[in-house]
């Protein structure tokens, strides 16, 4: 892999491939550069693609004492553009991936961005009396105190449990059945460290970015899975609703992430979109 130092001498480890304007890809909690593979073939033939492993992931062991926030991951985005000189990105986040673009829209602005694609993510986790559009709709401070501990105790175990317990019928079953999938994904977690990626989620569980959503001055894409493990369609509309002219695609039927489910709709969602195509020309069946 290629790498970059980030201010604070940290290295941080992506892929670069493609030839065009700069594509940035931002994966999920626990995640890596990975879950892009199945659309690198499509991406690079339009982009200069940059997909990389946040801190604390990717199995990379961390060089200095800083805590992998979002805010600094934030940081290692501006980083990542200052390195290689990039402007007019698009950039696309999954779950963490679309956080860290909000806190990056907070902090360091619009101006380096282009187009921004969001996936399946609320902009606060955690639920109150008056916010029910978070994790399950029903996930305040006591069960995210409880979640934490759970980390500590077993972080594999906790993660998969976090996805099973959901909205999602077919993640419940597949937990049940402890099949080969699940195994895999649990032999996966088993060999991350887990230190830094529960302080990430401490960060991650303690943002809230419903303030940022109404002054985003780019054009945005929404993709939601219909049948998410952790958000309601009501949560997609929410976010729709408070980003200026944000065009809407809710994929039903599938999970957290809906674009590994139906990646070719997800390829050519995307590069419409990118082509400049807006609300108005999609039919109301595509929204």
């Amino acid at each position: 892999m290629d790498h970059f130092l980030a201010d604070d001498g940290e290295k941080l480890h992506l892929k670069i491939s493609g030839e065009g304007p700069p594509l940035v890809l931002l994966h999920g909690w626990t995640s890596s550069h990975r879950d892009w593979n199945p659309f690198i073939e499509a991406f690079e033939a339009r982009f200069r693609v940059y997909r990389w492993d946040a801190r604390g992931h990717g199995g990379h062991r961390l060089r200095t004492d800083t805590v992998p926030t979002v805010a600094r991951m934030a940081r290692d985005l501006q980083n990542l553009l200052d390195r290689y000189g990039l402007d007019q990105v698009v950039a696309v986040g999954h779950s963490m991936g679309a956080l860290t673009l909000w806190q990056y829209l907070r902090d360091f602005g619009a101006a380096r961005l282009s187009r921004l694609v969001f996936i399946d993510q609320s902009p606060r986790l955690l639920t109150d009396d008056d916010w029910k559009s978070g994790i399950y709709g029903d996930f305040d401070a006591r069960r995210n105190a409880d979640f934490i501990g759970a980390l500590q105790q077993d972080f594999a175990e906790a993660v998969l449990r976090l996805a099973a317990d959901g909205h999602n019928e077919r993640a419940r079953s597949k937990y049940a059945e402890n099949g080969n999938g699940i195994q895999t994904a649990r032999q996966r977690l088993q060999a991350l460290e887990p230190g830094p990626l529960i302080e990430c989620w401490r960060s991650l569980s303690a943002a809230d970015y419903r303030d940022v959503l109404h002054a985003i001055p780019v054009p945005a894409l929404l993709v939601y899975g219909g049948a998410s493990n952790f958000y309601s369609t009501g949560t997609a509309h929410f976010v729709q609703q408070r980003i200026p002219d944000a065009l809407l695609h809710i994929y039903e039927g599938v999970d957290h992430a809906p674009h590994l489910w139906e990646r070719e709709r997800f390829v050519r969602d995307v590069l419409d979109f990118v082509a400049g195509k807006t609300a108005g020309e999609f039919t109301q069946d595509q929204r």
